[in-house]
């Protein structure tokens, strides 16, 4: 008897993946289909290395209708998540750039390495 593997298993990474880019920062997408747009990062999935950006990567979805839900059918847009390595972090002045930490006094804070500026808001 063949062992099956299933397709989401396989895809899938076996840890979580490392990354700079934080929930709510703005992002320049620089490879695929949306190549050049900026948006705002909605959710990060570190399992599978993929960003969802606001108003990048948009798809059709079919919805059924269903009263019990109150939900009405039809075609809705919405967002598909795109990976991570196709998006940059974009600075306030609007520079795509890489980005790196540095401490400043007990903090370690993210800099953009294109001009040095703080990434993170002060808490």
């Amino acid at each position: 008897m063949a062992f099956k593997i299933r397709r989401r298993d396989v895809n899938a990474p076996k840890e979580l993946i490392k990354t700079k880019i934080k929930k709510d920062d703005t992002v320049k997408v620089i490879a695929g289909r949306d190549k050049g747009k900026t948006g705002r990062v909605l959710d990060i999935d570190k399992r599978r290395g993929r960003v969802l950006v606001e108003h990048v990567g948009m798809v059709k979805r079919h919805t059924r209708p269903n009263p019990a839900k109150q939900i009405k059918g039809g075609i809705a847009e919405r967002e598909s998540p795109i990976a991570i390595s196709n998006v940059m972090v974009v600075t306030s002045g609007g520079v795509a750039t890489r980005v790196g930490y540095k401490m400043e006094g007990a903090r370690r804070v993210r800099i953009a390495k294109k001009g040095g500026e703080i990434l993170d808001k002060k808490a």
